[in-house]
């Protein structure tokens, strides 16, 4: 593999690796997003209600995912991490497909399982792939790149699901070849589940890095993991659950937005599918590359917190538009207010990972990324769709009421976030003065391996 930036890939191959990451990235969240233009369909189809459709959209996936995530963490720390994201999007792809099949409640139920297994595979290995392939300095801006197929990927199933759906609907039912009779949603899971499969042969573009930094190219026990976490646990904590507080509130208002739209303002899904799904792609992009950027110029600057300190910006950014967005009688305005709202709420999930793998050793940072994933994702994939379903549900009892539901929810979470980060400042300056002293455990595998300066 070609090689400069101080023995880093060059920047052709490095590029090239974030771009076809972020592609996998994109096909993920369009195959978890999806459905939360479907509630309406899928809920009559199954008979079922906001709160079993919110298990659907969050908890039966999230759950899953966040499980898987720490053994396949660890995997991506000492095996291919090519392997291992090949692996992955056929399973969920498999999975999604399955989706489209599916006649009763619990069948969809454990094809959302299996895609949440699935995509458990990418982001441990993405982060720690593109972090090997990039200097420090440039890390932030790198993985809010491939961070940016969360939004593309959200726009896309909102923008693309609006289209198929006016199309599949004035279609109506189709007839196809083995599997018989499908509606028009469950065509939409089928092909996207084909579109999976035949991304896997572009993974064959991507190369392996040479694993670089503290730690690089030892096996570490898993004890000697945990210890090193708990000796940073108050870094670990903030960030974790500061940033998770942001995760809780765009996840929960996100699932539920394009029903908003349709119970309050009367749009149909192919309309809120396009205005929504054109802002989240646009601006959740705008948010994410601008959080990243700021990140490395604050950093460049002398703020060795700046990972940190733009998802507090961000937070505090957000909290004016969360507050007030629900509250407006004009559908218009809310879509004006929407932009703003999903790029405060897009900014940190770049620099959030890229926070991680400065304060981590190398053979560390698929196990801690997996650890921040298991956390953002079960709070806010897992637990954000539901709480507003269940203010909804068993609050207001009222389907009407859904935008106090979201008012409340994202605002105590976007609150929560503010606090937590504030107070994660400090200590995140002391972990990033703590790896530099890190040695392996004296008589463990990793203890005669040579230490490198990140």
């Amino acid at each position: 593999m070609p090689k400069n930036n101080n023995g880093y890939p060059s920047n052709l191959y490095a590029w090239t690796t974030v771009v076809i990451l972020m592609i996998a990235y994109v096909l993920s969240f369009i195959d978890r997003q999806i459905l939360n233009l479907l509630v309406e369909p899928i809920r009559r189809d199954l008979v079922i209600s906001d709160t079993q459709m919110s298990l659907l959209m969050g908890l039966s996936f999230a759950l899953f995912y966040t499980i898987c995530g720490i053994p396949l963490g660890r995997l991506a720390d000492t095996k291919s991490r090519r392997g291992l994201i090949a692996v992955g999007v056929l399973f969920w792809s498999a999975a999604t497909a399955a989706c489209g099949m599916a006649k009763l409640y619990w069948q969809f139920l454990i094809c959302r399982i299996g895609v949440g297994v699935g995509e458990a595979a990418l982001s441990p290995a993405a982060y720690s792939l593109i972090a090997d392939s990039f200097p420090p300095e440039r890390r932030a801006t790198a993985i809010s790149v491939y961070s940016m197929g969360v939004y593309l990927g959200s726009g896309l199933a909102f923008l693309l699901g609006g289209l198929v759906i006016k199309f599949a609907s004035a279609q109506g039912d189709v007839i196809l070849p083995v599997i018989g009779h499908v509606r028009p949603w469950q065509l939409i899971f089928l092909i996207l589940g084909a579109a999976g499969v035949l991304f896997t042969l572009l993974m064959l573009a991507v190369r392996e890095p040479a694993r670089r930094g503290v730690g690089a190219g030892v096996a570490v026990p898993l004890a000697e993991v945990g210890r090193y976490i708990r000796s940073n646990r108050r870094t670990v904590l903030c960030h974790n659950f500061g940033f998770a507080g942001l995760a809780f509130a765009g996840y929960g208002s996100g699932a539920w937005i394009p029903t908003f739209y349709i119970r309050t303002y009367g749009w149909d899904a192919g309309q809120v599918g396009i205005v929504y799904g054109s802002i989240v792609a646009v601006f959740g992009c705008l948010g994410i590359v601008f959080g990243g950027r700021l990140a490395d110029w604050m950093a460049k600057r002398g703020r060795s917190d700046a990972n940190m300190r733009v998802g507090l910006i961000a937070a505090l950014g957000a909290l004016p538009f969360v507050v007030s967005f629900p509250l407006l009688d004009n559908a218009v305005m809310v879509s004006v207010l929407m932009a703003p709202t999903v790029f405060f709420l897009s900014m940190p999930f770049g620099v959030a990972p890229a926070a991680i793998q400065e304060i981590m050793p190398n053979s560390m940072r698929g196990q801690a990324s997996a650890i921040y994933l298991f956390v953002i994702t079960l709070i806010g994939l897992g637990l954000g769709p539901t709480a507003v379903a269940l203010v909804t549900d068993f609050v207001f009892a009222s389907d009407q009421a859904l935008r106090y539901s979201l008012l409340i929810v994202t605002a105590l979470a976007v609150v929560s976030s503010i606090i937590l980060l504030w107070m994660g400042l400090k200590p995140y300056r002391d972990s990033l003065q703590r790896l530099q002293q890190w040695a392996p455990e004296p008589g463990s595998a990793a203890a005669g391996a040579q230490l490198k300066t990140v």
